[in-house]
């Protein structure tokens, strides 16, 4: 769930814990530093925490019920990690990601490039971990592309704009290529869901959304797969993200 701000949706994040009573929460623009990630107050829900920070934007997290292991934060490949985007970990054998996809801003700009080669590493990062069918692996979050006109309340309207572009498109089927499922397409085909609406322009409203938050798991787990759903109603009200939470449920 992009959150757009753990301090601002916190007492949110807490219903949803209640309400849904998740194994693993993965949080995307937490937008908060490391030293006062709400560690104590997440604790007394039942969840520890991984987390990487950094001041008003971007910022990442895991939260879990059970032990979190081998505990990682950034790509680990010598390149620029001044944007917390990834952090991961394993919790009951199982290597969970939570990531957090550049923008892009407009497609041509230097934004766009940069979003471009953070899937590139994206992708690198995971041939690093070795072979995907070997190992049981969650990686979600905001990817900022929608990755089929499907996934786009007004694909004309979006065509090779940002979010919807071909090249933002074929990076991320570069990074899936690794060996990975959408868990939602692998269910639901056909279905047209969104996670994210404008606030601008009465985006929720008039169900005017795109479908750019994922789940996506290795070959281990595809069969373990239940259902995906998106909890509409964390996006009603005032106060809410412009996101809504996706939730899988597993075997």
């Amino acid at each position: 769930w992009n959150v757009n701000s753990i301090r601002a949706r916190f007492e949110r994040l807490a219903k949803v814990l209640e309400r849904h009573s998740p194994d693993v929460v993965c949080l995307q623009e937490t937008k908060v530093t490391d030293d006062i990630f709400p560690v104590a107050e997440l604790k007394d829900a039942g969840y520890e925490a991984a987390f990487h920070g950094q001041k008003t934007y971007n910022g990442v997290a895991i939260l879990s019920k059970k032990k979190l292991l081998d505990v990682a934060k950034g790509f680990g490949d010598g390149n620029d990690e001044a944007q917390a985007r990834l952090v991961g970990a394993t919790v009951g054998g199982t290597k969970i990601l939570c990531a957090y996809a550049p923008n892009g801003q407009a497609v041509g700009t230097d934004k766009y490039e940069y979003k471009l080669s953070w899937f590139k590493r994206l992708r690198k990062y995971l041939d690093s971990l070795g072979a995907a069918d070997a190992t049981p692996l969650v990686l979600c979050g905001d990817f900022n592309v929608a990755p089929e006109d499907k996934d786009v309340h007004d694909p004309t309207l979006w065509e090779e704009q940002v979010l919807c572009s071909t090249k933002e498109r074929k990076a991320l089927q570069s990074v899936a290529a690794y060996g990975l499922t959408d868990a939602f397409r692998h269910l639901y085909p056909d279905k047209v869901q969104y996670t994210w609406w404008d606030y601008r322009q009465l985006g929720f409203p008039k169900n005017h959304g795109l479908r750019i938050d994922h789940i996506f798991v290795t070959k281990p787990l595809v069969a373990k797969i239940e259902d995906v759903l998106v909890d509409r109603d964390e996006r009603k009200g005032q106060g809410a993200s412009d996101h809504a939470p996706v939730i899988a449920v597993f075997k």
